[in-house]
């Protein structure tokens, strides 16, 4: 059963501990909510991602706090730590540098562990990059989140040809040394006619949003040193509808037989557009016959 803020959860005899997944900025350090902010005060314990960090944002508003470290490279351990500290009856909290514990960042693991355990895992919400990025965007409909993908360029293709073909905005994050090359892969695999957002150091000072075709992503970004600093969400438009590379397909033809005899028409289109030689001789008799 749950009890009020501040207070263990009784199993039995014993008080357990609570554990609150605090989301925290990602950026402007204003951007946290009040709630956060009373579970940082309260808590017996906080395990950062960088405890530098995290000292920083608590000193910036007035907390004084000592957090334990629980990062990638000691999440095992540390988590072990959490769940005997959510035994002994003391609540914690884990937060990451910018964002949700466990989106991207550590903090996974201690949850799954808590939760199979049958601790009280509490969400305490806040700034995202993932949900600010889609709001300036302009996308609609479904989305499919990516989080960073492999940073070996071999993994990265063959993660992204899993996704070629999903017809929704594929949203993702990456790291400023990285960005060039990830454009470059995005458009390679995917196909350079997709839309792209790039949205870069959100609520910072030099946060910035550009849309553009994936095709002049590249050239954006390289036109200004400072356009590949910071970390970066990239929002990719879905594959085109079967309908939209019909009616490409037949645009392309009906262009090539302007100039060229319906055989070579029909090869050149069929190289171009990936369609079915058979379908687009089929479309060149209908639009020669349709001149006549």
């Amino acid at each position: 059963m749950r009890g009020e803020h501040g207070e263990g959860v009784r199993a039995g005899d014993k008080v357990r501990g609570r554990l609150y997944v605090v989301a925290t900025p990602i950026g402007n350090l204003a951007d946290i909510s009040l709630r956060a902010l009373e579970v940082l005060r309260t808590v017996d314990a906080i395990f950062a991602e960088d405890t530098r960090v995290t000292r920083t944002l608590l000193g910036h508003h007035g907390i004084v706090a000592k957090p334990k470290p629980l990062h990638a490279h000691n999440e095992e351990r540390a988590s072990h730590e959490v769940l005997d500290a959510l035994e002994a009856g003391r609540n914690v909290a884990i937060v990451s540098d910018a964002g949700t514990p466990g989106i991207s960042d550590p903090g996974a693991r201690v949850v799954h562990l808590a939760v199979a355990a049958g601790m009280d895992v509490v969400p305490i919400p806040g700034a995202s990059a993932l949900a600010a990025a889609l709001s300036v965007s302009g996308t609609q409909g479904p989305f499919a989140f990516l989080g960073f993908l492999p940073q070996k360029r071999a993994s990265r293709r063959r993660a992204l040809e899993q996704w070629r073909d999903f017809p929704h905005a594929l949203v993702l994050y990456e790291a400023p040394h990285r960005i060039l090359e990830c454009i470059e892969d995005l458009a390679d695999v995917l196909g350079d006619a997709r839309d792209l957002v790039i949205a870069r150091e959100l609520t910072k000072m030099f946060e910035s949003v550009h849309a553009c075709p994936l095709a002049d992503a590249h050239a954006w970004l390289n036109a200004d040193a400072n356009r590949q600093r910071g970390e970066f969400v990239l929002i990719v438009s879905g594959a085109p509808t079967r309908e939209d590379d019909d009616a490409e397909a037949r645009r392309v033809l009906a262009a090539l037989l302007a100039e060229l005899p319906v055989k070579t028409a029909v090869k050149l289109a069929a190289t171009i557009t990936g369609a079915p030689r058979n379908a687009l001789y089929a479309a060149a008799l209908e639009l020669a016959k349709a001149r006549e």
